[in-house]
């Protein structure tokens, strides 16, 4: 399939988040259904020793590019199953060892990250993990705080969601680039960074929308059950909206792709 790159305007970084609630709202039950179980395989899969870790992570890029199949199926009327994860690797023998290949480097890179912040705060992120587990049925609220204001977690957090963003660079739009366009691996990761980079400006609104969104949500949440004196329903609350807005993410997906390499989609659903 030929794919064109090209710019759109800032203001479809919000047209993206909009389509991605249309499409949930037409398959809500399928569509979390989906994220709920490709999280509990996930979590299944970690228990495996030695590497459970890394075929988690080696699935993230299969998990954005399954939504994508999923919605692009949504729009066309169908219902999705959770065989679209695997259906990317049920093309040709190429884009197979394309994918395979994307997936592994993804995780590869993903562990190198948590190295390096781990080098950067000198383990004083898994010291407070630790802490919180150790006392987790009677929780040293002390030793915690003093744990947690360890200067370095800051350094270590920084880095880790410093280089997972660059990470996303190149992985956003790769493994739809190989499933659609039959790109290789070297030139799918170009094509990604060079489309997020000339779409800058609608990346950079879809991004602060959805951390408005969260903030908002988060704190609307808190608030009122604070003020009805549910508060311990409160995580609860927002661990079900969390699941919900992490299924319309994914599901927004599939238009920053399409917008991005002229890919067809419905036109009362990208224009409305």
């Amino acid at each position: 399939m030929q794919l064109h790159l090209q710019q759109v305007p800032a203001r479809n970084g919000r047209l993206w988040i909009r389509h991605g609630f249309k499409v949930f709202q037409r398959q809500p039950l399928a569509l979390a259904g989906m994220f709920g179980l490709f999280l509990f395989a996930g979590f299944v899969v970690m228990l495996i020793p030695g590497i459970g870790l890394l075929l988690t992570m080696a699935a993230l890029p299969l998990l954005s590019l399954g939504f994508m199949l999923a919605t692009h199926l949504v729009l066309q009327k169908k219902t999705p199953t959770i065989g679209v994860f695997v259906a990317p690797l049920k093309l040709t023998p190429e884009r197979r060892r394309s994918q395979l290949l994307l997936c592994f480097a993804y995780a590869g890179a993903m562990l190198t990250v948590g190295l390096l912040a781990d080098w950067v705060d000198g383990g004083s992120t898994r010291d407070l993990q630790k802490l919180i587990a150790e006392n987790a049925d009677n929780p040293d609220s002390e030793a915690i705080a003093n744990a947690a204001t360890d200067p370095r977690l800051f350094w270590g957090l920084a880095t880790r969601l410093g280089l997972m963003g660059l990470l996303s660079v190149p992985y956003w739009h790769a493994p739809a680039l190989v499933h659609w366009g039959g790109q290789g691996v070297a030139q799918a990761l170009f094509s990604s960074t060079l489309a997020l980079w000339r779409n800058k400006g609608a990346f950079a609104v879809n991004m602060l929308l959805w951390g408005g969104l969260l903030m908002a949500v988060a704190s609307s949440v808190s608030l009122v059950f604070g003020l009805l004196g549910l508060g311990q329903f409160a995580p609860m609350t927002l661990m079900a909206i969390g699941l919900m807005l992490s299924t319309v993410f994914y599901a927004s997906l599939y238009f920053s792709f399409v917008d991005c390499f002229m890919f067809g989609a419905p036109q009362d659903v990208l224009n409305d």
